[in-house]
């Protein structure tokens, strides 16, 4: 191409559908070493048409990616070819096939077997170790020339202002980079571990704020590898999936089946009986297929959504009651995340409203708390002294006084508080446990629940995160640690309307 001229430009544009810019590469007299030299600007000047544009610049950059490799690949052989005397004597093999003619190619081929009429295992060797280290190449060339694809105008937008994605933005940005990854794979959707570590190492390189605390890496490797695994399963086969899964022993807190059990005398020989979850046909998986697209919208038919998670409850309370991983559970029930969706599970478990109960007792209860002794020198509570006299209004002062009756709960009782909510710190347990970053800041303050250290729900104030963080665990069915249950007891006893001992 660097020894085009003119016409054969032009040419080349009109086999590629791009007759349009004829005229105006003519005027300007683009030469093959021209087209190569265009950067992005110039491009722009040339050509009106974004979509022109974009083919334009695609084409010119297959083009010099193919370059650059059959330069590369010749250089590596010839590199290869005295420690590797395998590839060499395969390039001459090759080279021997298509320099002869017909047949002196038969004779060549011929000579490939021994007197006995069989092959030769030698060739076969060597034509094997020229194809593994083609394959290798391809592997070494598709990394060092990675680099991050364009994403959309609104992703760019919340990287520049280096603030972190939310849920909304996670997904995109994976699916951005599934789709890139893709691409670069010819279509393949089985990446290799070092192809995940590339991608993710350029992503957090070109956006260090996206390395959570230095956990961000494992975090945005496993979503990609979810996403890929998403993407090359059928929606269909989630029946399938889920009956593997309890067939196989892919549940936490219970054995598998020993494969050396027959062999055991009978008095000592355990089986477990597992019953395999069934989706109840077609009609199940088209409720779950609806609820994960519409998770997926912004404006979402929360009517729909409830008469929906209506109709599944029952295949993921036995999913939960066989220990289902959490990520599968949600990965089936996104919806679960959405604070509302929490308190409507636990009130069809329990037939109790949740959210109004923690309401009723932050409100009778936090006058009472706050003027115990045991906490009157807790920090938490010294800092809403201090936060209290900036503030006049009788609405903030009240907001403020609940969420430090919320935090200080667990010191009331003796319990252990890092089991009930890390204020301005890392979550470090895997229970549900709430996460609270300013809480007495009324324009900052953010509250999140957590569950097996990541991030399940945001939350909007102290109320609705004490409510999220006692339904969790009875959504969830998830054992109440030792440290911290007399504090759910307390709030369990307010809530059922049950007198505690």
């Amino acid at each position: 191409m660097e020894n085009w001229s003119v016409d054969q430009v032009c040419n080349w544009l009109r086999q590629r559908n791009l007759g349009e810019l004829v005229p105006k590469f003519r005027e300007e007299e683009v030469s093959g070493a021209a087209l190569l030299a265009l950067n992005d600007r110039m491009v722009q000047q040339l050509v009106k048409k974004i979509g022109h544009q974009a083919v334009l610049m695609d084409l010119i950059n297959k083009y010099q990616q193919q370059k650059n490799g059959l330069e590369s690949l010749t250089y590596c052989c010839e590199k290869a070819s005295p420690k590797f005397p395998e590839v060499a004597s395969g390039a001459t093999d090759r080279q021997m096939l298509h320099s002869s003619g017909p047949v002196e190619q038969k004779k060549y081929l011929c000579s490939t077997e021994n007197e006995e009429g069989l092959i030769d295992h030698r060739v076969l060797k060597q034509k094997k170790n020229l194809k593994s280290f083609f394959a290798r190449y391809k592997t070494l060339q598709w990394t060092s020339s990675y680099a991050l694809p364009d994403f959309p105008y609104d992703v760019k937008c919340i990287l520049a202002e280096k603030k972190c994605p939310d849920h909304s933005m996670r997904i995109r940005i994976i699916e951005f980079l599934q789709a890139d990854m893709t691409k670069y794979l010819e279509g393949s959707l089985y990446p290799n571990s070092q192809q995940y570590n590339i991608v993710v190492n350029a992503l957090l390189q070109a956006y260090p704020f996206l390395d959570e605390d230095g956990n961000g890496f494992l975090l945005w490797k496993r979503a990609l590898k979810d996403r890929f695994k998403y993407v090359r399963r059928p929606i269909e086969d989630d029946e399938q999936v889920l009956r593997n899964k309890c067939k196989f022993g892919h549940r936490r807190g219970q054995s598998r089946k020993s494969s050396f059990a027959e062999n055991k005398p009978d008095d000592v020989q355990v089986q477990v009986e597992e019953e395999p979850v069934h989706l109840e046909g077609s009609a199940m998986d088209v409720h779950i297929k609806w609820l994960k697209q519409e998770y997926m919208k912004t404006q979402r038919n929360w009517k729909e959504v409830d008469n929906r998670m209506n109709v599944t409850i029952e295949i993921r309370r036995k999913m939960i009651s066989d220990k289902a991983p959490l990520k599968d559970i949600l990965r089936l029930f996104p919806f679960l995340r959405c604070p509302y969706q929490i308190f409507r599970e636990f009130q069809l478990l329990t037939h109790m409203d949740i959210y109004k109960k923690t309401v009723e007792i932050l409100e009778i209860y936090s006058e009472n708390i706050l003027s115990l002794y045991v906490v009157r020198n807790n920090p938490i509570n010294i800092m809403l002294q201090e936060n209290l006299k900036r503030h006049t209004e009788e609405d903030i002062l009240k907001y403020m006084k609940m969420t430090a009756a919320c935090l200080l709960l667990p010191d009331v009782f003796g319990d252990d508080s890092s089991l009930f909510a890390a204020v301005n710190e890392e979550v470090k347990v895997v229970t549900p446990v709430l996460e609270v970053k300013n809480p007495f800041n009324v324009n900052a303050c953010e509250f999140a629940l957590y569950v097996e250290r990541e991030e399940l729900a945001q939350l909007d104030d102290c109320t609705m995160a004490l409510a999220a963080l006692v339904a969790a665990f009875h959504v969830f069915d998830i054992p109440c640690p030792k440290r911290i249950h007399r504090t759910l007891n307390f709030l369990e006893s307010l809530v059922f309307e049950v007198r505690s001992p």
